[in-house]
């Protein structure tokens, strides 16, 4: 079994939302993600995505979005991203996904001894962009991944999902790394920045745990193979 990862999958929601005008690399973008996923990610896979999954506004209009992710080899799982605003009550989102497809919020996932935790994220203290109306949602995030972490089981492989970067732009630690690490957690993964924003991103070993960011188009719209694990 492999685990993948791939973030950012921004897909329309039942809208007319082109990407391209985010760059011309961005054409057509869901169809280069299915042809690349369906090259490298086998039915026993697992990928985790680390949210902006749909542009979708309200639940009913993923339908088709979910359609797209169903029809993809792999058990997927995601966590919410700061653009998928179509993710309101859990129970509603839950009862409506297909079967390969679970979302973590508050809690975990785990299969063949592979365990993964996780949650949005936020801004960290000390970026530039940091104001006084971040901390509060910043100490929410907080709580949540630590409600997540919680109950993940000891050994196997154990990951985390945040869909804002771990760290500040400075790199600086934060109450997110600092968990991840207090946690033993092997592998990170994030999303959030795109095009240029990418190029200041830390990626890496730090304190024990391995960071990657997975953004589609940081990717070049293929999921990234994380690890290959065996359950024996």
């Amino acid at each position: 079994m492999r685990v993948f990862s791939i973030g950012d999958l921004h897909l329309p929601g039942a809208g007319d939302k082109p990407m391209d005008r985010f760059g011309q690399n961005w054409e057509r973008h869901s169809d280069q993600i299915a042809a690349n996923w369906r090259e490298n990610v086998s039915p026993e896979d697992i990928v985790l995505l680390p949210g902006d999954f749909s542009w979708a506004m309200h639940l009913k209009d993923t339908e088709q979005d979910f359609a797209y992710l169903e029809e993809l080899p792999g058990t997927k799982v995601m966590i919410r991203g700061n653009h998928d605003y179509w993710w309101n009550s859990l129970s509603k989102v839950r009862a409506m996904l297909p079967g390969s497809v679970h979302v973590i919020q508050n809690d975990h996932f785990s299969l063949n001894n592979v365990h993964v935790c996780g949650t949005r994220g936020w801004i960290c203290p000390g970026a530039s962009a940091f104001g006084e109306d971040d901390q509060k949602l910043y100490d929410r995030e907080f709580a949540r991944l630590a409600l997540s972490i919680k109950g993940l089981p000891e050994g196997g492989l154990r990951l985390a999902m945040l869909h804002y970067p771990p760290f500040n732009d400075k790199w600086a630690a934060s109450g997110f790394s600092e968990q991840f690490e207090k946690a033993k957690i092997d592998i990170v993964l994030y999303g959030h920045l795109h095009g240029r924003s990418c190029r200041g991103a830390f990626e890496g070993i730090r304190n024990g745990v391995e960071y990657h960011l997975v953004s589609a188009d940081h990717l070049g719209f293929q999921p990234k193979l994380i690890r290959e694990f065996s359950n024996k």
